[in-house]
């Protein structure tokens, strides 16, 4: 017997006389004796961990979990999409958001992570989660949960080479195809959620470079809500935001005159955590 399987009999025998001693549920005592049995008649290299679900939850039938990711940028005055086309079964070949599995050592959050960083090229990107899909048949290739992250980026900041790399193309979001299974319906619940957050948080400067005019920053509002906002109304509120700083910087390319350019301050905005446009 190999250290790793003695542990293993030392861990099972211990487990196995303190709840035994513990408990007097008839049923979970079952499944005591059943991780006892095992550990000490079986010579197999599984983890405590796998073994312990194997025993506990043996009843219940195990599902595939993926993450599904939503990448929007902005670039030429319109929010744009991530998309690509599938390169595996089943809709090899349709639109699709870009996604994978997730791991057993990694959490959800660690998932969309991986995923979206080797998409985008980018670390520390923002990202939110949009919510859970597990519609019984949503994925015809088997029983899948997937849960949906939207992430924010500077176009200016992607790496193109991974276009090329990933089979990748931004498309305007007013014109953005049908898309595999139920992702177009996971798109339009991350646009409603960024819709709802938006005045409220200061989502819209992870589109934008660090510097950037106020035209700029209105025109991602108006992509992101659909609609014109009023110039006049929305410059007085702007200026009125302390860590919405204006530079001593002039932006020649958008005009003869030339515009002044704005950063966010987000050392001073987590100062004071208040945004309300």
């Amino acid at each position: 017997m190999s250290s790793s399987d003695k542990g293993h009999t030392r861990y099972a025998n211990f487990l196995y006389i303190i709840i035994k001693n513990e408990c007097k549920c008839c049923d979970y005592l079952e499944k005591v004796v059943s991780l006892h049995q095992f550990f000490t008649t079986t010579n197999n290299h599984t983890t405590k961990e796998e073994t312990l679900m194997t025993v506990f939850y043996h009843d219940s039938e195990p599902l595939l979990v993926a993450v599904d990711c939503i990448i929007l940028g902005f670039d030429d005055n319109k929010l744009k999409i991530l998309i690509g086309r599938r390169k595996m079964e089943p809709g090899a070949g349709e639109w699709s958001l870009y996604g994978g599995f997730v791991k057993r050592d990694e959490s959800l959050k660690d998932a969309a992570e991986r995923v979206l960083r080797s998409l985008t090229g980018i670390k520390d990107i923002y990202m939110r989660q949009v919510g859970a899909f597990g519609e019984l048949d949503r994925d015809p290739g088997d029983r899948v949960i997937s849960v949906v992250y939207c992430a924010l980026i500077n176009v200016a900041d992607y790496d193109n080479t991974l276009l090329d790399k990933y089979g990748l193309t931004w498309v305007d979001m007013d014109e953005m195809p049908k898309l595999y299974s139920d992702h177009n319906k996971m798109v339009k619940q991350a646009i409603e959620q960024l819709r709802r957050h938006i005045k409220t948080e200061p989502l819209s400067f992870n589109l934008l470079p660090d510097l950037f005019t106020l035209t700029q920053l209105q025109n991602v509002y108006e992509a992101i809500l659909g609609e014109e906002l009023d110039k006049r109304n929305f410059r007085k509120r702007i200026k009125q935001i302390d860590f919405i700083e204006k530079t001593d910087l002039i932006n020649k390319k958008t005009s003869k005159r030339g515009a002044a350019l704005y950063r966010f301050n987000e050392k001073e905005y987590k100062n004071d955590p208040k945004f309300k446009l």
